[in-house]
């Protein structure tokens, strides 16, 4: 059986690695900077799950390996420890203490005294969820109902003002959950995130985008109001589609002033399906909530004349490759692949199944709301 030889990065290469990781490459594209496989690079990253470890730094007070060598030359003179303190300008029970806990007079050697001192000041800090085990439960149960990391430090700040010890920062959430050296938080909370990674991404990495069509007698996205614009007044939708197994398709409707979120269910991605069960959900709201729609450049709102017919809703399209000018949908379908994952089939979902997962996601505290649990525009939909 031929054996694959075990592949070592040295320190400098180790801190390229990290370097190259934080600023979003990919293991594939650092690989290849090494002429190494993806897999060596996967071997650095994830013992600590993603997360570059901190620099370790001796203290200010101890002994360098210089002083040490100077201890060690003293000894072997048959320097009394008073002496060597006095050269060094050190304490006498600092060197009293040195001597004796590595080796004594006779066996005291500078390099591998240096390396024990190094190598048993590897103490690590219990974490704060550790420290605090009913904050620990508290984190655990907002994970399994899905809230991210930073909702639940968000939360948990405007809650317990003033609190330290029931607070904690959702970087800590983190690498409880990514370095499982810790075991505070368990590993099977980590299918609670939205991205389901056995490491943390850096958030400079790249996201890939797909291609747009085109729309015929689209009213481009300049066009759109200025009031709009500043989300001051409710009534003015984003939307769009994500996709499922089998050709499954569920029309995705946010809010910009509150971002209320509402799934309706269609039955396929044509234009015929899509405007069908876009003009029924626009019935089930005021028509002082529902102004105007921003929906991207795909081809399944080919015949929004009739939605505004039906409606009386206006409708703008974003610029060709343009997905963050409907930020807030966006943002909101990448929390819904948490209860529709990616690959699944979406026509099992029934519109109650839709309106159940759109009310829990409502309930989730959002940052752009403060941190709030409850949606503050009054949008309710009718039954």
């Amino acid at each position: 059986m031929k054996y694959r030889r075990r592949i070592y990065y040295s320190s400098k290469q180790r801190t390229e690695i990290w370097d190259r990781w934080q600023r979003g490459e990919s293991m594939r594209s650092i690989g290849r900077v090494f002429d190494r496989p993806s897999s060596s690079v996967f071997s650095v990253i994830s013992p600590t799950g993603g997360i570059r470890p901190p620099d370790r730094k001796p203290g200010t007070r101890a002994l360098s390996l210089v002083e040490r060598e100077e201890i060690s030359r003293g000894l072997s003179i048959k320097c009394s420890l008073r002496m060597i303190a006095h050269q060094l300008g050190r304490s006498p029970s600092t060197i009293s203490r040195e001597v004796r806990r590595n080796g004594g007079p006779a066996g005291y050697r500078a390099v591998t005294s240096d390396q024990a001192t190094w190598d048993r000041a590897l103490r690590p800090k219990a974490c704060k969820l550790a420290c605090h085990p009913s904050l620990s439960r508290a984190v655990s149960a907002k994970l399994r109902r899905k809230w991210s990391p930073e909702q639940i430090a968000g939360w948990l700040k405007r809650a317990f003002p003033g609190e330290a010890q029931r607070q904690v920062s959702h970087e800590t959430i983190y690498k409880s959950l990514y370095i499982q050296a810790r075991g505070v938080l368990k590993k099977e909370l980590l299918e609670h995130l939205r991205a389901k990674r056995t490491v943390r991404r850096s958030k400079h990495a790249s996201l890939k985008r797909n291609g747009l069509g085109q729309i015929k007698n689209a009213i481009s996205i300049s066009e759109r109001p200025a009031s709009v614009e500043d989300r001051a007044v409710p009534g003015h939708w984003e939307g769009d589609l994500i996709g499922g197994s089998k050709n499954s398709y569920i029309a995705t409707l946010v809010e910009r002033h509150s971002r209320y979120v509402m799934l309706v269910k269609v039955a396929n991605k044509d234009t015929e399906s899509v405007v069908t069960g876009l003009i029924k959900s626009a019935h089930k709201l005021p028509r002082e909530l529902y102004k105007s729609l921003t929906w991207d450049r795909g081809k399944e709102l080919a015949d929004h004349p009739r939605f505004t017919l039906a409606t009386d809703v206006d409708v703008y399209f974003c610029d060709p490759q343009s997905p963050w000018q409907r930020g807030s949908n966006e943002n909101t379908n990448r929390l819904l692949r948490q209860y529709l994952p990616r690959g699944t089939d979406l026509s099992v979902h029934s519109q109650a199944k839709l309106s159940a997962i759109a009310r829990q996601l409502n309930e989730r505290p959002r940052k752009t709301l403060q941190y709030q649990t409850e949606v503050v525009a009054g949008i309710r939909t009718s039954s």
